[in-house]
């Protein structure tokens, strides 16, 4: 649809460029990829706001574009690298990844949103795979986590080759920051690279602690 289009060009250029994306392959990836297949039809107005949005009946939401975007520019990624979005809910993430020529796959634990994952990477012609299981130990150049944790996704650190990179929210609301994460000598270590919020990840929340 043409209104998709303009407000997709709308999306890069008043959201990402104004908030410090400008790798060109990140903005023409979102350009080019259609945000809209990986929401129900009946939530497609929603695609290009400036905000999360839940996916229903799922534990996972689209994160807010211009974050997803930076994200994924920080990570600084090559054509032919091995990428993973872990918990990106229907794949957007993985899609412009893929579009940056990558070889990216998405690792969606939750099942319900998993199967909205296959048919909307389908749609945007993305050519990302999909997986339901954890992948193999030391698989990927670079790890894209699609949500907030509350607590450090150390789970994660071992799918990283040596070299690789990780990038994750880590806190919630306004003390939130974005982590990039990195392996070198075998270990891994990270910094804070800016201030952004994201829907928790189950999986990483904190345990809750004992009150007296």
């Amino acid at each position: 649809m043409e209104s998709f289009a303009a407000l997709r060009r709308m999306m890069v250029d008043c959201q990402m460029r104004t908030y410090d994306v400008t790798d060109r392959a990140v903005l023409a990836a979102a350009a080019e990829v259609p945000r809209e297949a990986f929401l129900p039809p009946s939530l497609s107005h929603l695609a290009y706001l400036d905000q999360p949005v839940p996916l229903p009946g799922t534990g996972r939401a689209l994160m807010t574009p211009m974050v997803i975007a930076r994200m994924i520019q920080m990570l600084d990624l090559q054509p032919g690298e091995d990428v993973l979005e872990y918990g990106g809910g229907s794949g957007y993430g993985a899609a412009l990844m893929a579009r940056m020529g990558t070889q990216a796959t998405l690792w969606e634990p939750d099942a319900e949103a998993l199967a909205l994952a296959e048919p909307a990477l389908r749609q945007a012609l993305a050519g990302a795979s999909v997986s339901a299981t954890r992948p193999d130990d030391e698989s990927f150049d670079a790890v894209l986590v699609s949500g907030a944790c509350e607590s450090v996704p150390e789970s994660l650190f071992p799918l990283l080759r040596e070299g690789g990179r990780l990038i994750a929210v880590e806190g919630f609301g306004r003390s939130a920051r974005v982590k990039l994460y990195q392996k070198s000598g075998g270990k891994v270590s990270g910094r804070p690279v800016f201030d952004a919020a994201a829907p928790v990840l189950a999986e990483f929340r904190k345990a809750p602690a004992f009150v007296f």
